[in-house]
């Protein structure tokens, strides 16, 4: 029998998937290629600061990459491609090198990690590493794209800079420029509030006061122990003149008490109040309800930065093997680091990776748990490229040098 094959001049104003499938059946079968992708995850201990009202996801991030590959096999079914995760979840303490090896063994040359910023560069650095791309989903350390980047890491969670970056735009653009920077006590706090800082002064605002947190409430649950916390939070905040209270708090220890008991009325914004992240649960714009529900329905919980992360990743590796209509590893990363690469990302602009440093540009949210307020890049923050390289690290200023 003859195949009619459709004039390639009317594929074009077609949606994608039809032309998929019409062209599928125009061409002879074969059979599917399948193409492995791992997660590699460590189960550290997470404590809420309230867990009754929101206990740690025990799927966090792994979740968000299930998804992806469901999503990448409902395109795969068009174009005769086949996407499988294997997945290496690693108790605390466990080896991870050892995670790693079986994900390799698999074939796996694209694995999705979920790791600190230590393990991450520990495994990457391994030989079973050689020939593999990782996709750095929950390290947001800084170091990571500057005098530590890899060039078999890209990154899909945004970068402590993104998201001070993202956030010190808005309060600029709310003419909220005197910003009093509250720190807590660990490493992570002290990591967010340096990229605060270095946002204020890339961005001319002022910081009208940097004080570090040590007062812990001895009985927060007692009858009066929301009394001491207002008490104190009214005390350590009076006698300094600014606009908006930031918090790192990264713990989840204390940001939230702040917020309603400063001396002064002033709102609050940061690792808690008005948050810069990555993903949002409120976020309802640009089609975000069709994976927010797709999410929903598979994991029974909503989807978190960490979710939407390795999500990118498998959707990232998806794409790029649609646009190559191949399943080689090579070709895939060729054409994910290349220019032409763009990932819909449910934000409103195609997210891609920058060449300097691995990091995945992208907008970043500004929420409280009940409603999205904004999106940055903020208007009339321009770039000679991309305006979503205001957020984070331009090439200029970057410290990667590729090994």
């Amino acid at each position: 029998m003859t195949s009619h094959l459709i004039p390639p001049a009317f594929i074009p104003r077609w949606p994608a998937l039809f032309a998929a499938l019409l062209l599928s059946l125009a061409l002879p079968a074969h059979a599917e290629e399948i193409l492995h992708l791992g997660y590699l995850g460590q189960s550290l201990k997470r404590d809420a600061a309230q867990p009754f009202l929101d206990p740690p996801p025990e799927d966090e991030g792994v979740a968000g990459a299930r998804l992806g590959i469901a999503d990448d096999n409902t395109t795969g079914r068009f174009t005769n491609q086949e996407f499988r995760l294997d997945e290496a979840l690693v108790p605390a303490g466990g080896d991870v090198a050892e995670a790693l090896r079986k994900l390799t063994g698999s074939g796996s040359r694209f694995i999705v990690a979920d790791l600190p910023a230590d393990a991450l560069l520990a495994v990457a650095a391994l030989p079973e590493a050689k020939g593999v791309t990782f996709f750095n989903a929950g390290a947001p350390d800084d170091e990571l794209r500057a005098l530590k980047c890899r060039a078999n890491i890209l990154h899909t969670l945004p970068s402590r800079a993104m998201l001070a970056d993202a956030l010190v735009q808005y309060l600029l653009a709310k003419q909220w420029r005197n910003i009093f920077l509250v720190v807590g006590p660990s490493e992570a706090d002290r990591a967010y509030a340096a990229a605060i800082r270095h946002s204020i002064e890339k961005f001319h605002a002022k910081l009208a006061a940097d004080k570090n947190w040590s007062w812990a409430p001895g009985a927060k649950r007692s009858d009066t122990g929301h009394y001491a916390v207002a008490a104190e939070v009214a005390r350590f905040t009076q006698g300094v003149s600014y606009d908006v209270l930031v918090v790192a708090d990264e713990e989840d220890e204390f940001g939230d008490y702040l917020s309603y008991a400063t001396f002064d009325p002033r709102p609050v914004a940061g690792t808690q109040g008005l948050v810069a992240s990555a993903w949002a649960r409120a976020h309802q714009q640009w089609g975000a309800p069709q994976v927010q529900n797709r999410f929903l329905g598979e994991a029974k919980r909503w989807m978190t930065s960490r979710d939407y992360a390795a999500w990118l990743a498998v959707r990232a590796v998806g794409e790029a093997a649609t646009r190559v209509q191949l399943l080689d590893p090579t070709a895939i990363l060729a054409y994910m680091r290349g220019d032409k690469f763009e990932l819909a990302g449910y934000k409103g602009v195609p997210l891609s990776f920058r060449p300097w440093d691995g990091q995945m540009r992208q907008a970043i949210l500004l929420a409280h748990p009940r409603a999205l307020v904004s999106v940055s890049p903020q208007p009339g923050f321009l770039h000679q490229f991309s305006e979503l390289d205001t957020l984070g690290t331009d090439r200029p200023e970057s410290k990667c040098r590729f090994e």
